[in-house]
This record gives C-alpha cells, sequence and structure tokens, in this order.
C-alpha cells in the first residue's frame, strides 16, 4: 500500500484539476498554481521544498496506513500560515493542491446514511493502474475523514480489479450475472455491515376447482424420492415479485392455467438447504380461471386434475408429516374452518414506500370446526 500511495503523490505533481473537471498535464509549478494570474500565484521556491515534505508524509501515512485529517501533518509543515498576508495566499495554495489531489485520485462515490460510502461503479477508472492508485488514495482520504464501510461493485467488464482490490483488504460481499459486490470496513471495531441476503424464497399453489379436483403435476427433474409422484406446482419467486403474483405465475408457467390468488395457508422456514441459504416456502391457495392444460415440456412431464381425496391418499404425504400437515390445513381452509393471510398494501413513515403486509381479516365461519 505504501507504494500506492507514492506512486499516487508523485503522479499528483503532474496532474491538475482543470476548469471543468479535466485533468492537464504540467510542472509541478502549474499544478500548484491558482487559476489567477502567473504574477500573483507563482509558487516559491520554499514552497516547492514542501512537496518533498509532503512525499515524506504520505511515505509516513502510507506506513501509518491512515492518513491524517490535518493537512498540516500531511504536508510536514510545522507552524502553519495563519491566516492573512502571504501566509493567506499560501495556505490557499496548498488547499488548492490537496483538492486538486483529491479530485484527481479519490474514487467518486457517495455518502450513505451510516456514515459509509458506496462507490459509483459507472465512473471506476478503466485500467488496473490507475485503479490501483485511486483505491489505495481512496481508503487513505476515507479513513482521514472517518468514513467506516465502503460498498466497491466491480461490473463484469471491470473483473480484472477483483485481485486488487483484494489486496487492500476488500472482502467478497454478494455476485449477480453482471457485477461483483465488495466491501471494505474501515474502523478498528466490529464490522457493523448487514451480510448477504440469507434466504430465497419460494411458492406453491393448491389450485382446487368447484369439483373438489385439485392441479398436480409430476416434474421431469427430480430425485428419486419423487418418482411417480403427484405434486403442487411450486417455484421461485423473482426478484421484486409479489408472494401473490409469483404463485399464479409458476401455475401459469408449468400447467397453463389461469389462476386467482386466495391467500397463503401456511408458510414452511428450513436452514441450510441451497449453497446454506436458509429457505422460506409459502402455501397459496388459489382460484382457478381457466381449465385447459399445456404443460411447459421444458421442467414438466405432466400435469393433471386429480380428485383431492386421490391426491392426498398418495404414499408420498401420508408418510410425510409436514405434507399430511399442510394438506390438513388446506382441507381445513376449503371448509372454512381456518382463515388464511391476504395480501394488504400499506405505507410506512419509515421508508415512504409500499408494502404488502400479510393478515386475515375474518374468523373461521364454522363454529362447528373441529381440530386438525
Amino acid at each position: 500500500m505504501e507504494s500506492s500511495l507514492l506512486d499516487t503523490a508523485a503522479a499528483a505533481a503532474s496532474l491538475c484539476a482543470a476548469p471543468g473537471g479535466r485533468r492537464r498535464a504540467g510542472s509541478t509549478a502549474s499544478f500548484l498554481s491558482c487559476s489567477c494570474s502567473p504574477r500573483d500565484c507563482r509558487v516559491s521556491a520554499s514552497y516547492s521544498h514542501s512537496i518533498s515534505r509532503m512525499l515524506s508524509g504520505v511515505r509516513l501515512a502510507a506506513r501509518r496506513k491512515l492518513f491524517r485529517a490535518d493537512p498540516a501533518d500531511l504536508l510536514g509543515v510545522a507552524n502553519w500560515p495563519e491566516a492573512g498576508g502571504a501566509g493567506h495566499h499560501q495556505q490557499q495554495q496548498q488547499q488548492h493542491w490537496w483538492a486538486a489531489l483529491e479530485h484527481n485520485f479519490v474514487l467518486e462515490s457517495a455518502d450513505d446514511e451510516y456514515g459509509g460510502v458506496v462507490v459509483d461503479a459507472d465512473r471506476l477508472p478503466t485500467d488496473k493502474a490507475a485503479f490501483a492508485r485511486s483505491l489505495a488514495a481512496s481508503l487513505s482520504y476515507w479513513k482521514s475523514v472517518g468514513k467506516k464501510g465502503v460498498w466497491l461493485k466491480l461490473p463484469v467488464d471491470r473483473a480484472e480489479f477483483v485481485p486488487l482490490a483484494v489486496k487492500e483488504g476488500f472482502k467478497y460481499h454478494h455476485a449477480e450475472e453482471s457485477y461483483l459486490m465488495m466491501t471494505y470496513w474501515i474502523p478498528d471495531e466490529p464490522n457493523m455491515l448487514p451480510a448477504n441476503a440469507s434466504h430465497q424464497v419460494g411458492v406453491g399453489g393448491f389450485v382446487i376447482n368447484d369439483q373438489m379436483e385439485v392441479l398436480v403435476v409430476q416434474e421431469k427433474y427430480c430425485g428419486s424420492l419423487l418418482d411417480g409422484v403427484w405434486k403442487l406446482p411450486t417455484g421461485f419467486i423473482l426478484a421484486s415479485e409479489e408472494i401473490y403474483t409469483g404463485a399464479s405465475r409458476e401455475v401459469k408457467e408449468e400447467t397453463g392455467v389461469d389462476t386467482e390468488f386466495v391467500d397463503v395457508v401456511a408458510f414452511r422456514h428450513a436452514h441450510n438447504v441451497a449453497f446454506q441459504k436458509s429457505d422460506l416456502f409459502f402455501i397459496c391457495m388459489l382460484r382457478p380461471l381457466s381449465s385447459e392444460i399445456k404443460i411447459d415440456e421444458t421442467e414438466i412431464q405432466a400435469a393433471k386434475w386429480m380428485p383431492l381425496e386421490e391426491f392426498v391418499k398418495q404414499p408420498f404425504i401420508q408418510e410425510d408429516h409436514m405434507f399430511q400437515k399442510i394438506m390438513d390445513i388446506c382441507i381445513q381452509r376449503l371448509r372454512k374452518c381456518y382463515c388464511g393471510l391476504t395480501p394488504h398494501h400499506v405505507v410506512s413513515r419509515f421508508d415512504d414506500r409500499t408494502s404488502t403486509l400479510y393478515y386475515n381479516v375474518a374468523e373461521p365461519e364454522d363454529v362447528n370446526c373441529s381440530a386438525t
């Protein structure tokens, strides 16, 4: 990291933030000169000497892994000039130097609400050397101003930056098709950044018609345990998809049957399922709006309407306590002895966003219902 910081400081001596945010090459003197006239702003020999002292300060900061917040410490100036006169003008020049350094080398980012920064993935450097210099300078700057967590999103076309970020101490957080998210925790205290998503969400559709027939499927690709078994249509919720729309979508995709969501009758919570993630599985009651079956041949072997009694008597259900309990609940729901959870759209002042809250709004209608 020390060499990265020294490279950054050395390169800074030949760059300046020109009007409009562009960079131009030039001598050390032109870099340190302000935008006013040369007569007023030409850098003095004594001030040029402070450059070497500043570089020494950078070297010291690199060894300590931390830039000091006070520019006087960074520049190695023992007695910082008071405001006013030539000293004040020199101070302005020094501040201009630091601002230009920050402008040219600190990665573009936005502050988050927890005292951290989110790096702008659309404005990353285009080559590895520039990224390495900017990342080292950025970490030093963020440390100096007391930032905490750093979120670094690297698109697929910047995959070569990943080893450079790992070398600086960044950790993997999560990955999607188009990017890798990495994080860095700055303070010398427990890491408070939230972990990656811990759950996947699945749905199963209990679709039953007026003839008390259940819509069931046989999957094309399944383990030996499910060979020959007729089961409910199931699948995973998509990103930003509601439970109730996901349930109807999965039924439509697998069987071609249109449905209307009624309610959530139960849900299962399991752990260490796929890639050590936890799993939430919602069993939803759906009302059929059509009856013609047209299967998705890529994943479904067969589908049909099956009498409820025949479906429940399958050994697969009778010998499994969880599936037996699920069917007991669904039957009680059909008898109106049980109330499921229906979706309601609500807005919270916490985030000013519309969310879906699931709850029941009625009591069981049949007072003579017996316990299952």
